[in-house]
């Protein structure tokens, strides 16, 4: 079975309207300011596509965008510049940034309560807390790492008590989403490119996050039957595009006849992920405003 991710998208998208509405009623307009450096179709097609979203969650929008040739420190002032505007209340950075760019650097100025995509070593540390029964009261979870959780919730799919194993190691999705699995009590192996006969690996899990990027060169680099089994619950968030599409790093259609549900590529993860930029934005400008709580 294909498990679509509009529905759930959609749900997030209208309690996140909702507290905007209630924001806004006290002229508080939740803002997401978009930072990158550079030009190209893909970002702007990303954008137009958040800005859509997150508009539906009652999130306005905005682009700060500087030259491919700045430099590192002016790429820092215009960080520093969204730190500072009282009326932007989340932040994201389109990523990768270009080598002569000091990531770590910027992800050190970047105020953790503006990091709607959990970037930040505050955002991070939240995270692995969280597996641990604490709260996120500053910065968030990556959104596509959050994502994962929410989409499983969000079709029925128990976690507790499963057996999940997340293929990716990255800070942006594969640990942080292994921390939310083991936050909602699953049994988490975190298994990578590296791991050995992967495949015997894979089918012992109730749950299987695909997160390493593996189909990068080449449709036929994708994971098969071979790797899962019916009744498995499988989450691909790999985004690679060829001359005939975007695809993901599992063969859906292998997977869906040898009877497992999985998140389709494109239609499964991507729609939920942009929704929760809509609502950790909406939290950010209400814990930005606690009067306005009241």
């Amino acid at each position: 079975m294909l498990i679509y991710g509009k529905a759930i998208a959609d749900g997030i998208l209208e309690v996140a309207k909702e507290g905007a509405d209630a924001l806004r009623a006290r002229g508080v307009i939740p803002t997401l300011a978009i930072g990158r450096i550079g030009e190209n179709d893909a970002d702007e097609a990303y954008e137009n596509s958040i800005k859509k979203t997150i508009g539906r969650g009652g999130v306005r929008f905005f682009s700060s965008t500087i030259p491919i040739t700045s430099e590192h420190s002016q790429f820092e002032r215009m960080v520093s510049g969204l730190n500072l505007d009282d009326l932007i209340h989340g932040v994201l950075l389109l990523r990768p940034l270009p080598a002569h760019i000091d990531e770590e650097r910027i992800k050190a100025i970047m105020l953790p309560e503006r990091d709607v995509d959990g970037i930040t070593d505050v955002s991070m540390a939240g995270v692995y807390a969280l597996a641990s029964g604490s709260s996120l009261d500053r910065g968030f979870a990556p959104c596509t790492a959050e994502a994962v959780a929410r989409v499983l919730g969000g079709a029925g799919i128990k976690i507790a008590g499963k057996r999940a194993v997340v293929i990716g190691r990255s800070l942006v999705v594969g640990k942080p989403a292994a921390m939310l699995l083991l936050r909602e009590g699953a049994t988490v192996t975190i298994a990578h490119s590296r791991t050995k006969d992967l495949a015997s690996v894979t089918r012992e899990a109730d749950i299987v996050v695909v997160c390493a990027g593996l189909a990068a060169e080449g449709r036929d680099k994708r994971l098969g039957a071979g790797y899962f089994k019916a009744g498995q619950t499988i989450i691909d968030c790999g985004i690679n595009t060829d001359a005939d599409g975007v695809y993901g790093d599992v063969d859906t259609g292998a997977a869906d006849a040898l009877g497992a549900d999985i998140t389709p590529v494109p239609g499964g993860l991507g729609a939920v992920t942009t929704a929760l930029l809509a609502e950790h934005t909406v939290k950010a400008a209400l814990r930005a405003n606690v009067d306005a709580k009241k």
